[in-house]
C-alpha cells in the first residue's frame, strides 16, 4: 500500500487518467474528487462489495431452474 499526505485544493495522480483531488477537510472526514474517463467505473468500496456480492449470488441458480428456462427457450 502506497501512503501519501496531501493538503486540501493537492491531487493525487493514478496513471495518465485518474486524478484524485482533495476538495475539502473537515475532522476526520475528507472529501475527495475523482476525475476519470467515463469508461472507468468509480465506486466507494461498500457499493462495489454489494456489487460483487450480487454477482455471486446471481451465479448459485438451481440446476432445475436452468433446465427449466432452457426447455421454455427451445
Amino acid at each position: 500500500m502506497l501512503v501519501l499526505s496531501r493538503k486540501k485544493d493537492e491531487s493525487i495522480m493514478i496513471g495518465d487518467q485518474i486524478e484524485l483531488k482533495i476538495l475539502s477537510i473537515d475532522g476526520d472526514q475528507v472529501k475527495l474528487g475523482i476525475v476519470a474517463p467515463k469508461n472507468i467505473k468509480v465506486y466507494r468500496s461498500e457499493v462495489y462489495e454489494s456489487i460483487q456480492n450480487q454477482n455471486k449470488e446471481s451465479l448459485n441458480v438451481s440446476k432445475s431452474l436452468i433446465e427449466k428456462l432452457s426447455k421454455k427457450n427451445i
